[in-house]
């Protein structure tokens, strides 16, 4: 089966339809969405279609190889993909069609007053999986 990525932005994204920052969530909006998170990732498990999921911490830097000054390490050139990127999921399922129906089942994770927030995911094909622009 092929395997996509599903990816969470902080954002980049059109906005949400429930566009209230996390930040400004209480604490119990918080715990409301990481449980449909992990409670997601437990119906993937469970179906055989999880390959891994992550969320990601903020703190980052870009490294590459150096010189005989050594390696360098910056804040990183702009956009930085620690403020881009929030999570993942890697899902192998049978085709474009079923990763494009979780990720649709993932942006109504509650936010804001428990209200969904119908967030936009990313959804990409590993190299050979079918995606919906091929013909």
């Amino acid at each position: 089966m092929p395997k996509y990525l599903i990816l969470k932005h902080y954002r980049g994204t059109p906005a949400t339809v429930n566009d209230v920052p996390m930040d400004r969530w209480t604490p119990e909006e918080v715990d409301a969405h990481m449980q449909f998170m992990a409670d997601f990732g437990q119906r993937l498990e469970e179906s055989g279609e999880y390959v891994d999921g992550q969320a990601l911490s903020p703190e980052g830097a870009f490294v590459r190889a150096g010189d005989a000054r050594g390696t360098p390490v910056t804040d990183g050139p702009f956009a930085e993909t620690k403020d881009l990127i929030a999570g993942w999921y890697i899902v192998d399922v049978d085709g474009w069609d079923r990763a494009a129906a979780l990720a649709g089942e993932l942006s109504l994770a509650p936010g804001a007053g428990g209200k969904p927030i119908h967030e936009w995911l990313e959804v990409r094909p590993f190299y050979g999986a079918p995606s919906a622009t091929q013909d």
